[in-house]
C-alpha cells in the first residue's frame, strides 16, 4: 500500500510544476491536458481544454500527484504541509528560500530540538511546506 498525496491547483497547475521544476528539481512523469482526454468530461466540468487534467511529478524520491480541477483560480491547501527532509545546512536554506519566493514565511529556518535547522512557510500557491535538516 501507498499513499500519495493529491494537490488541486485550480487552474495554476501548470505555473506550479514550473516553480517547483526550479525551486526544488521536480521532474514531471505524466502529464495529460484535458483536452487529451480519451472520454467527454463528467457533467459539471467546466475546465478549459487546455488545463492540466492530471499530472504526475517527483520530488527527490516521491511523486506527488497534481491537477487544474475545476479551476477557480484560488487554490485552498489547509490542514496539511508537504515536508523536504535535507541533507544539510546548505541544502535547507537553497530549498526554502527558493519556495518561499512570492510566499510567505511562518516560521524561519532555526535550530531545534529535533533538527539541525527547521524552518515552516507557505508558497505563492497557499501549499505550506515544513523544511528540515535530516541527521
Amino acid at each position: 500500500m501507498q499513499v500519495q498525496s493529491y494537490l488541486f491547483f485550480d487552474g495554476r497547475c501548470e505555473e506550479a510544476l514550473e516553480f517547483y521544476k526550479k525551486a526544488v528539481g521536480a521532474k514531471v512523469e505524466m502529464l495529460m491536458r484535458n483536452k487529451e482526454s480519451p472520454e467527454p468530461p463528467p457533467p459539471g466540468m467546466k475546465a478549459p481544454p487546455e488545463k492540466i487534467m492530471h499530472a504526475a511529478f517527483r520530488i527527490g524520491e516521491t511523486q506527488v500527484l497534481a491537477s487544474d480541477g475545476m479551476c477557480g483560480g484560488a487554490p485552498k491547501f489547509q490542514g496539511f504541509s508537504l515536508t523536504l527532509d535535507t541533507r544539510d545546512d546548505a541544502e535547507a536554506k537553497r530549498y526554502f528560500g527558493a519556495l518561499s519566493e512570492g510566499g510567505q514565511v511562518q516560521m524561519p529556518l532555526t535550530s531545534t530540538f529535533f533538527s539541525a535547522n527547521f524552518g515552516m512557510l507557505t508558497d505563492r500557491f497557499g501549499l505550506g511546506w515544513m523544511i528540515s535538516v535530516v541527521a
